[in-house]
């Protein structure tokens, strides 16, 4: 394109965590185009790279220069006091003599129009970069050197080094803290930590490649995830794949080599999913699977360098450092294995579970009561109750071990590990290592009955205990994750088939929230809040199973010619009841008149479908209650086609509006579909 060149901005300093990243270069690209915009100009592409030692932006095709604008600014009235004309004109940096006069809603109004003429991006520019760089909002920043003994000086991620701004081959002069603009930046701290040259935007990616510095952090992930896969192929293993590790480690290293190493076999003694978070929280390395499908005694780390000897002692200081890690973990695992889960319970006396519900121990013997009532009662079928009452009992004991002190994100695995190693019934093992499922979308839901048993009396609990001490979330706020573990009882409830009045441990806020959860859970399955609400509006259904399967039915009937056609002629009645505040119960319907013949054929329709709606509902056969209320569609039409409901005579009006009123007594027993859209 004519007449447009490129602009490569590069701020390099010291190391940028991994997890800043990111969004250091959606900021770059949001605060760079912000600054633009107010200068009238607009970049045709802004492409941002970040690694461990640069955030860059390339600007594709800016204008040479900006265009001439005009700018009017309408200010007091001609005849207004001296003092409000000045100060209008200070505003608009002109004289009296430069204003112009206009009528504006018959009062001479002045106006200043301001000319503001061209100017060369690069000057442009010269003003953005100290100011993005002032703006920048890094979640954690630092002051450094002399300067830094004063508040004004810069705050960045760590100490700025160095600037690249080229506009064009041209550098654009700017200045901040000390540090000057240039076209000069650094390869790899290793391989090529001398000074490099950029001639523009044109060659800035490929010359840092050639100085061993992968600037595009997409392309370091996919060299990680692909050498990683290779290293584990290579060996006979099958890596563990893990994408957010691939992204930390791009975030780690400028030129990325992926190497595979060995652990003492001695390791694997300890539960996998141990020596997996050891090695990844601890040192970022990728786990395998054997050929069996078991973790394997390997690592893959990623090492910053292209080493000379094929990365062997890169590999084997990798190598001590994880196997001190995994000491420390067999420690911990080992340690905690000689106290009975029993034991470790009674130390949850000592944890506040919240100052208002008292302690973990607390909540635990609520949970145990509730395990044991949910499978005396049959609503879980086949939890047996002392199991199920065991299970609860040990399910929060493994807070208090050591691994779970080092590694919390393995609450109730370990528990589980423990209690099968301590001779606990498997039920009861498997109780503890799942009674936190489901924690989110996605999320395995249990169906063994002591687990569902355990995990929807624990979901319960919260829910119940919180909202009774009026500590309900509001907003975007949810501080103990009442949402969660509502979605959570709804998918135990629904998955597992639950005929669980929840109204026997909630009250009318609980159920309202459990309504709300509902519409969300079931969004995404295609099912409308809408007809959710016409249920629950019905009152008296708490059962999660029926009122769905009820739902369902009635968003499957609404779809229909008929569904449509009934709800048209519902709402139609119910408009005429409402205006007249016809109440049916107060006026029973006598037919003391001669019925006209539309008239009739809706009794006789009403008197077939009320009873055969009525005893579909009882035996929960939703499909067959909209069956019989689809024949009432065209009596209805008729009726409203041929009758006139505010007859002059009294007795007919009576009578229609309660033939009326049984219309809407009759879909009632399926929905109130008042509350129904369309």
């Amino acid at each position: 394109m004519d007449g447009v060149t490129d602009f490569l901005l590069e701020l390099r300093s010291e190391e940028i965590p991994a997890r800043m990243q990111d969004k250091a270069r959606e900021d770059l690209a949001r605060l760079f185009a912000a600054e633009l915009d107010k200068a009238g100009l607009k970049a045709a592409e802004l492409v941002t790279y970040a690694t461990p030692r640069r955030l860059a932006l390339i600007a594709r095709d800016l204008p040479a220069e900006t265009q001439a604008v005009s700018e009017e600014l309408k200010g007091p009235p001609a005849d207004a006091p001296d003092a409000a004309i000045e100060g209008f004109l200070r505003k608009a940096g002109l004289t009296r003599d430069a204003l112009q006069t206009r009528e504006v809603k018959g009062r001479a109004t002045l106006f200043a129009v301001i000319d503001k003429p061209g100017r060369a991006t690069a000057d442009v520019l010269a003003e953005v970069i100290p100011t993005i760089i002032r703006a920048f909002p890094w979640p954690k920043s630092m002051r450094w050197g002399d300067a830094s003994i004063s508040t004004e000086s810069l705050r960045w991620v760590r100490p700025l080094q160095g600037i690249i701004a080229l506009f064009g081959d041209d550098v654009v002069p700017c200045a901040i803290a000390g540090v000057e603009s240039g076209a000069a930046t650094v390869g790899h701290r290793f391989h090529h930590p001398g000074v490099i040259t950029i001639g523009s935007a044109a060659d800035y990616v490929e010359k840092l490649r050639a100085c061993h510095v992968i600037v595009d952090q997409n392309e370091r992930r996919a060299t990680i995830a692909l050498g990683a896969k290779m290293a584990a192929n290579m060996a006979g293993l099958t890596l563990i794949e893990d994408e957010g590790l691939v992204s930390e480690n791009a975030g780690l290293t400028e030129w990325p080599v992926p190497l595979l190493g060995r652990f003492d076999e001695a390791f694997l003694d300890v539960p996998p999913e141990v020596i997996q978070l050891t090695a990844r929280v601890n040192q970022k390395y990728f786990v395998c699977r054997d050929a069996g499908g078991s973790l394997a005694n390997a690592f893959v780390c990623t090492a910053n360098i292209d080493a000379a000897d094929g990365g062997e002692r890169i590999v084997e200081g990798n190598r001590k450092v994880l196997a001190a890690r995994l000491s420390d973990a067999r420690f911990f695992y080992e340690t905690d294995l000689k106290v009975p889960l029993a034991d470790q319970a009674t130390k949850l006396e000592k944890i506040v579970f919240h100052e208002k519900l008292g302690t973990v121990a607390d909540k635990v013997d609520r949970v145990a009561k509730l395990a044991r009532w949910l499978a005396e009662e049959g609503i879980v079928k086949g939890a047996d109750p002392e199991l199920a009452e065991r299970a609860a009992r040990l399910a929060k004991a493994d807070l208090v071990t050591g691994m779970v002190g080092e590694f919390p994100e393995l609450q109730g695995l370990m528990g589980g590990y423990y209690a099968a190693a301590q001779g606990e019934p498997a039920e009861v093992a498997e109780a503890i290592r799942d009674h936190y499922k489901p924690v989110g979308q996605g999320d395995d839901v249990p169906t063994a009955p002591v687990t569902v048993a355990v995990s929807l009396a624990d979901k319960l609990d919260s829910i119940t205990q919180f909202f009774g001490a009026d500590l309900k979330p509001s907003g975007s706020k949810d501080p103990f994750a009442l949402r969660r573990s509502a979605l959570g009882i709804l998918a135990l409830i629904l998955d597992n088939g639950l005929r669980f009045p929840l109204s026997r441990t909630a009250n009318n806020d609980v159920l309202d929230f459990f309504a709300d959860r509902l519409k969300v859970q079931q969004r995404e399955a295609g099912v409308r809040h809408d007809l959710i609400d016409a249920v629950f509006a019905l009152g008296g259904e708490d059962d999660l199973v029926r009122l769905l399967a009820r739902v369902k039915a009635l968003q499957s009937f609404v779809g229909t010619e008929d569904g449509a056609n009934l709800l048209a002629g519902y709402k139609r009645a119910a408009n005429i009841l409402k205006k007249e505040s016809y109440q049916a119960d107060t006026a029973p319907f006598e037919a003391d008149y001669r019925r006209e013949q539309a008239e009739a054929a809706l009794v006789t329709a009403l008197d077939a479908a009320e009873p055969a709606s009525a005893k579909a509902i009882a035996n929960e056969d939703f499909e067959a209650a909209m069956a019989a209320l689809a024949t009432l569609r065209a009596p209805i039409d008729s009726f409203f086609d041929q009758v006139t409901v505010n007859d002059a005579d009294p007795a007919k009006r009576a009578g229609r509006l309660a033939l009326l009123a049984r219309v809407r007594a009759a879909v009632h027993g399926v929905a109130d579909f008042s509350r129904i859209e369309g």
